[in-house]
């Protein structure tokens, strides 16, 4: 059931991926339709900020998909040389410092989009996009990996209790290449 639950959260994750990553395809279509439109002398404006929000929204919602796929920076010279039961108390401590550091991002991360609404707040460009729009996207993508963090972290517990200490390695671990593979051809 836990390993489901794994699953079904890195299944979601990856259509997440998907959409940020068209969204970034097409953030490139509006830098190269503005740049060919100079060329014209001409220009669709806001590319700057466009880019920006774009920037900030991918990365926040991105980093829950790395979090599923394991692909988040990690100093191994410790860990490497633990036992299995080691390694994966360096693997849940490192989540749980995670998740305790992204909850709070989250955390602080409303008051910049609550005071926007409530000043009804603007860029200040040639768009005056109301800065509410791109905040509440940026600030979802903050608190969907929040809740990644704190759900693999309770995933991986429950795992760590019924003594499975492979799939815990397996999940929240170094992603072994090799290993994947042959789970893959299963």
């Amino acid at each position: 059931m836990v390993l489901r639950i794994f699953d079904l959260l890195r299944t979601i994750n990856r259509g997440i991926a998907l959409v940020v990553g068209l969204g970034l395809l097409a953030c490139v279509g509006y830098v190269l339709a503005e740049i060919a439109l100079r060329r014209m002398g001409s220009s669709l404006g806001g590319t700057t900020e466009i880019t920006g929000y774009v920037m900030a929204v991918t990365t926040a919602w991105g980093m829950g998909f790395a979090l599923m796929e394991v692909a988040h920076i990690r100093i191994e010279v410790l860990r490497t040389r633990l036992a299995s039961w080691g390694r994966v108390f360096l693997d849940l401590l490192a989540m749980l410092a995670m998740s305790a550091t992204v909850v709070i991002i989250a955390f602080r991360a409303w008051p910049v989009l609550a005071r926007s609404i409530a000043n009804n707040s603007r860029a200040n460009t040639v768009l005056e996009t109301p800065l509410w729009i791109p905040q509440s996207l940026w600030f979802a993508g903050w608190v969907w990996f929040a809740l990644m963090c704190c759900a693999v972290t309770l995933l991986s517990l429950a795992l760590v209790f019924q003594g499975r200490l492979g799939a815990v390695e397996g999940r929240i671990g170094v992603r072994d290449e090799v290993a994947d593979e042959l789970e893959q051809a299963k």
